[in-house]
């Protein structure tokens, strides 16, 4: 198998996380930068191996299943960290609703695809946005100290709370483009558990 550019990229988007994680329990001021640094960088790397891949035709099995399984793993990891850092209901349950979004859209596609209907869960304009927003509000709760009079930790709930209501939408979205297979496949034991 040949390891390209955007299929390294996510490799090394992948290897971040266990950095991220020792990082932010680390004992020291900085800990808080450094952790927000360390997924920016890895959210950057996640734009830049799409943008290689396309603009010169890198593409690969192995890239295209690996490239969403490093989002959704640096996702979940900083959700799992933030949640711990301000244990709140709050924060669990909007951490909740974005990964069992995740968890349940991968599923999805995952079924969709062996039925031959993967094209109607592609990525829409609507996940887009929610990618956006939520990376923006995870470095900042990942950050969380006040950058001037901006309080980053406020902020950050507020874009992770609207996050998971894109989630919710989005995650809509795909289970309404998917119902007509889903009621099929009840009609046809072929299909059946």
């Amino acid at each position: 198998m040949k390891v390209t550019i955007p299929t390294a990229l996510t490799l090394l988007r992948i290897a971040s996380i266990p950095v991220l994680v020792v990082v932010f329990f680390l004992p020291y001021n900085w800990t808080h930068l450094a952790a927000a640094a360390i997924f920016t960088l890895g959210a950057l790397t996640d734009w830049l191996d799409g943008w290689v891949a396309r603009r010169f035709g890198m593409y690969s099995a192995f890239g295209a299943f690996l490239d969403p399984v490093a989002d959704k793993l640096a996702v979940a990891v900083a959700l799992v960290l933030i949640v711990q850092r301000h244990p709140t209901m709050f924060m669990a349950v909007l951490a909740a609703i974005i990964i069992g979004r995740e968890i349940t859209i991968s599923a999805l596609r995952e079924w969709m695809a062996e039925i031959g209907q993967k094209a109607r869960v592609r990525v829409a304009g609507i996940g887009k946005i929610k990618t956006i927003v939520q990376m923006v509000a995870l470095v900042m709760l990942l950050y969380y100290q006040p950058i001037g009079p901006l309080p980053t930790l406020l902020v950050g709930e507020g874009l992770l709370a609207v996050a998971a209501a894109l989630t919710l939408w989005s995650g809509f979205a795909y289970l309404r483009a998917a119902w007509p297979a889903m009621a099929a496949s009840d009609d046809d034991p072929t299909h059946s558990p």
